[in-house]
C-alpha cells in the first residue's frame, strides 16, 4: 500500500530521488505516465500485470470510447531507471505535461503513486472539504 506525502526538488537534467517509502511499495520495477489533474502516475509493473492488464483484456478492440484513454495512458508510459546516485529521469515531455520544474511532491494513492508540481497540487487541494471527499468514497463501497 502507498501513502503519504513527501516533498522533493527535481535537478536541472530532470532526476528526482523517489522517496523510498514509496520505492519500497513500488518494488523494483515501475513506471510513469500522465495522470489526471495534470499529475503523473507511479505505478508498479508487478501491479499492472496482476491487477490492470487482466481488466484490459476485457476492453473491446475496437471501442472507440477505450481506445483514447488508453492510447493516452500508454502510449506516454515510460519505465524509470536509477542512476548509481538513487535518482531517476523523469522524461522531459511528462515534465511539461505535469508542469514540474523544480519542486515536486509525491503523494502515495494506495494501489499508484503521484507526482505533482507543488505549486499544481496545492492549487489542486485548495479548498477541498477533507470530510465530504472521505464521505464520497461510500459510493465505491468504503
Amino acid at each position: 500500500m502507498l501513502f503519504g506525502e513527501y516533498h522533493h526538488q527535481i535537478d536541472e537534467k530532470g532526476r528526482v530521488r523517489i522517496p523510498p517509502k514509496l520505492k519500497k511499495g513500488l518494488g523494483d520495477d515501475f513506471l510513469v505516465t500522465k495522470g489526471t489533474h495534470g499529475c503523473l502516475f507511479l505505478f508498479s509493473k508487478k501491479h499492472l500485470e496482476e491487477k490492470l492488464f487482466e481488466k484490459l483484456e476485457a476492453v473491446p478492440t475496437f471501442d472507440d470510447d477505450a481506445a483514447k484513454p488508453l492510447r493516452m495512458l500508454f502510449s506516454s508510459a515510460a519505465e524509470l531507471d536509477e542512476d548509481n546516485q538513487g535518482r531517476c529521469l523523469l522524461p522531459r515531455n511528462l515534465r511539461e505535461f505535469a508542469k514540474v520544474k523544480k519542486d515536486v511532491v509525491f503523494i502515495g494513492v494506495g494501489t499508484r503513486a503521484e507526482v505533482w508540481a507543488r505549486e499544481q497540487y496545492e492549487k489542486y487541494i485548495e479548498g477541498t472539504d477533507f470530510d465530504k471527499a472521505v464521505f464520497d468514497l461510500k459510493r465505491y463501497g468504503v
